[in-house]
């Protein structure tokens, strides 16, 4: 199973970076990661959840209206997850490794 080897969250350039234990660095940008929260209430129901509805490409996320998007804190979820917290007050997602691996910006 591929997992972090160091998370880096970049609030003045907004933006999360992990560095995988395959030897991959992500950089993702914070406001397209709030978009993607995986949580049922962002996907809009239990009927929107499953790898189906991710979507395929983080950086094609459209933010209409433009949002600023500001992660305030972020913890571990055992060793599988990340659950970050947003200034909207928003922290019911939970990002897997796997999700995150996924989302990765080309």
């Amino acid at each position: 199973m591929i997992s972090p080897k160091a998370i880096n969250l970049n609030k003045n350039e907004a933006y999360l970076e992990i560095v995988w234990s395959d030897g991959e660095t992500c950089r993702y940008p914070l406001a397209q990661l709030r978009e993607a929260c995986p949580c049922v209430e962002c996907r809009g129901g239990h009927a929107n959840m499953g790898r189906e509805n991710d979507p395929e490409d983080l950086m094609t996320l459209k933010l209409t209206p433009a949002r600023s998007y500001v992660m305030t804190n972020m913890e571990l979820v055992g060793n599988y997850a990340l659950q970050p917290f947003w200034s909207d007050q928003h922290h019911t997602g939970i990002y897997t490794w796997d999700y995150l691996k996924r989302l990765c910006p080309k």
